[in-house]
């Protein structure tokens, strides 16, 4: 089965000279469909802009990037563009919601982005009650509290029907119970939507719902599960 994503041998440095960073130090690395990967890493690890790479909005210094068998760095940015569009559903901890959309209204833009292939009104409905943020639809992001900004930037992400969906830190301003809401979720859209699903993480309630697990250590990386 061919890897839904790939890196090989990618390196990203950041500076020059005596104050040059190895974020990421040939780093080889693949994930299917129908997985659930967790890569775990402490703050600096290099586990950021791993992700940041792997869906196309940083270029690596070296080495190749492929999706679906693509090296995307063969990619123009229309190209790139239409990838991320309608293959990769990124959760960055940034939250990026517009303040001046209710929560309903995040959802609306997206399809006005891109008005083929999102979920139904029926699935985004059972989503944002799965992710309890069903009851915020008219609420505004200055109204919410960062947990629940972060479930709205969650649902809006999946809502695009991603065929890889690339997480950071998505549960950081999670307690346990929304938190494992999320896991679970991550997990269902793995096995029984046969997404890949790739979470960046120091949250090690995440591990349990993992098909594999990697560690990320000064810039390097190793499966652990």
């Amino acid at each position: 089965m061919m890897a839904t994503i790939e890196l090989k041998n990618v390196n990203r440095t950041f500076g020059t000279g005596i104050g040059q960073v190895q974020a990421l130090s040939a780093i080889n690395f693949q994930a299917q469909a129908g997985e659930l990967t967790l890569i775990l890493g402490p703050s600096g690890s290099g586990k950021s802009t791993f992700l940041t790479i792997a869906g196309g909005l940083r270029q690596p210094s070296s080495g190749q990037v492929l999706i679906d068998g693509q090296d995307i760095q063969d990619m123009n940015n229309r190209e790139l563009e239409r990838l991320r569009l309608n293959k990769i559903g990124f959760i960055l901890q940034s939250y990026n919601l517009l303040p001046y959309l209710t929560v309903a209204e995040q959802f609306q833009l997206v399809d006005r982005v891109k008005p083929n292939g999102n979920l139904d009104q029926k699935e985004l409905d059972q989503l944002m009650h799965e992710l309890d943020i069903f009851q915020l639809k008219n609420q505004y992001p200055d109204q919410l509290s960062g947990g629940q900004n972060q479930r709205v930037a969650i649902a809006r992400a999946l809502y695009t029907n991603p065929s890889l969906v690339l997480a950071d830190e998505p549960t950081a301003a999670l307690d346990s119970e929304r938190g494992a809401a999320v896991g679970q979720e991550f997990q269902r859209l793995a096995r029984q939507k046969n997404k890949t699903v790739i979470v960046v993480t120091h949250d090690l309630r995440l591990r349990k719902y993992a098909d594999r697990i990697f560690e990320i250590n000064d810039g390097k990386i190793k499966q652990t599960k």
